[in-house]
């Protein structure tokens, strides 16, 4: 089947994908990795960590919050562990993760392989969301 990964297009209007700027959506090869970004308001950073199994789907294995505030607060589950609250997604095999994007906050964060970078860096936003999805790497 080939390389698995996740794939990073642009929604546009009606529910169509749009034309990122390069064509296709893009492609990362990675089977696990980190989403990462700071709350708007209350400037508080989250982390949800997946991984991508080998027939390329999507599995939320883990998120974290660190502190609490209004609006924001953990799951009942939650444990605090060195600031942090950690807890497990309860959308366990996600088909698609929609992440709005916007140039009033910060860009997502996304770490593989010990390094985190902004999503920007993979693909540019156009203000709406980006669709986050576990694929398989096209054979072009």
């Amino acid at each position: 089947m080939g390389l698995i990964g996740v794939c990073l297009a642009l929604l546009g209007t009606g529910g169509v994908v749009a034309d990122s700027g390069v064509g296709q959506p893009v492609f990362i090869p990675v089977q696990q990795f980190t989403l990462a970004w700071i709350h708007t308001i209350e400037k508080v950073r989250w982390e949800e960590d997946y991984a991508v199994t080998g027939d390329a789907v999507l599995k939320a294995v883990g998120a974290r919050v660190r502190g609490s505030a209004a609006g924001m607060e953990p799951p009942p589950d939650a444990q605090l562990k060195n600031g942090w609250y950690e807890y497990k997604p309860q959308i366990r095999r996600p088909e698609v993760l929609r992440l709005t994007r916007s140039s009033f906050a910060a860009d997502y964060e996304f770490c593989g392989a010990g390094t985190c970078r902004p999503m920007s860096d993979f693909l540019p936003s156009d203000g709406g969301i980006t669709l986050l999805t576990a694929c398989h790497a096209s054979k072009d």
